[in-house]
């Protein structure tokens, strides 16, 4: 079936969730706050989101008879990560809205097809070339030079499936490592740019086809895991105002309903060039919850649902800490500052590398 009006749901409707982390969670508990219940779709059994919500289907994606009675049993469908297969919403979209559309998760779920998009709306990315194994890695590389960077062009991310390539690295162990040992992979060498600073914008788009733009900000890296998000970037209003053309453009193109990050580089020359894109809420827009009239995932359920988007005006400048592995051990010390607001995802288990949970720190607007 086609979209269904742009309506409003009422209250009391059903939003589905394909995806139980903490990006759902977060979502659930937003959409709770306007009336509405979220059914969750996960493998994954009592997930941070799962935990929030009473309506759970535990079961695989490519699981059509689970797939169909969730459809049934929603007003809408949308997702809280981009690896969801593009096979299952494109199911489910003949059985109910699915927002954003699956077009947009087709693009987003594959680096080389979100460069070609972007190139394909005059929207400037890195430099880049696909490779599919260790041999046209080595063609490409005689022609791109080094140092690059090597990436998968699917389920790569915080550092995963991606390997730095310099002048005298072997390129066959570059390919193993890279690849998991695979001999053949869809993959894509991207130029090393001379950065001064990853910034990210955030755009929400509903079914008026009405756009909201977070302020950009500025990410900053640890062991290539998002350690810490500064609301604003200190960049000039010119460039804010590039990087939101750049994000309001991309969202038209996609005729996109819901939410949409965009991760860019602003490079020594002030050249701004789009890195990577998720069709969902984002890491680096987890300040808004605190810092913001509307969160991005208020926001995103506002879209989502066809309701009137909230206002993304900041009332305080903001830090965001990501809270890595045991880094969420320390609750309490963090607690005793009146001045942070906690948030834990709920997960059993700390890992190296894993997401725990973050602090917002709020400062007087400047």
């Amino acid at each position: 079936m086609s979209d269904s009006p742009n309506l409003p749901l009422p209250p009391g409707a059903t939003i589905g969730m394909l995806g139980g982390g903490q990006l759902g969670r977060m979502a659930a508990l937003s959409a709770a706050a306007l009336g509405y219940k979220v059914h969750v779709f996960s493998p994954e059994k009592d997930g941070p989101a799962s935990q929030v919500t009473s309506l759970n289907t535990v079961a695989d994606y490519d699981d059509w008879s689970a797939l169909e009675d969730f459809a049934a049993s929603v007003e809408v469908v949308t997702y809280e990560f981009e690896n969801v297969p593009s096979e299952t919403a494109e199911f489910l979209a003949k059985r109910c809205p699915v927002r954003p559309g699956p077009n947009v998760l087709h693009i987003c779920q594959n680096r080389l097809r979100e460069k070609e998009f972007c190139n394909s709306v005059d929207v400037p990315t890195t430099r880049y070339a696909p490779v599919q194994n260790a041999e046209t890695l080595s063609q490409v590389i005689g022609e791109f030079g080094l140092p690059a960077i090597l990436k998968t062009a699917e389920f790569g991310y915080d550092g995963k499936g991606q390997v730095f390539i310099s002048p005298g690295d072997d390129i066959a162990a570059a390919w193993e490592s890279m690849s998991g040992g695979k001999q053949t992979l869809a993959a894509v060498l991207e130029a090393v740019v001379d950065f001064r600073m990853e910034i990210s914008v955030i755009i929400a788009r509903g079914g008026d086809q009405s756009c909201e733009c977070y302020v950009p900000v500025e990410n900053r890296h640890k062991n290539h895991i998002l350690d810490e998000t500064h609301a604003p970037a200190a960049i000039t209003s010119e460039l804010a105002e590039r990087a939101e053309t750049i994000a309001r453009r991309l969202a038209d193109a996609m005729d996109l309903q819901g939410m949409l990050a965009i991760e860019m580089f602003v490079t020594s020359d002030d050249q701004i060039l789009v890195n990577e894109m998720a069709p969902r809420p984002h890491n680096s827009g987890h300040w808004t919850m605190d810092a913001c009239v509307t969160s991005q995932f208020e926001q995103f359920m506002r879209a989502v649902a066809g309701l009137p988007l909230g206002s993304p005006k900041r009332h305080s400048n903001a830090v965001m800490k990501n809270l890595i592995g045991d880094d969420a051990a320390d609750w309490k010390a963090i607690l005793s500052d009146p001045g942070v607001k906690l948030h834990l995802y709920g997960k059993a288990e700390a890992r190296p590398g894993r997401k725990m949970g973050h602090v917002n720190r709020l400062s007087p607007k400047v």
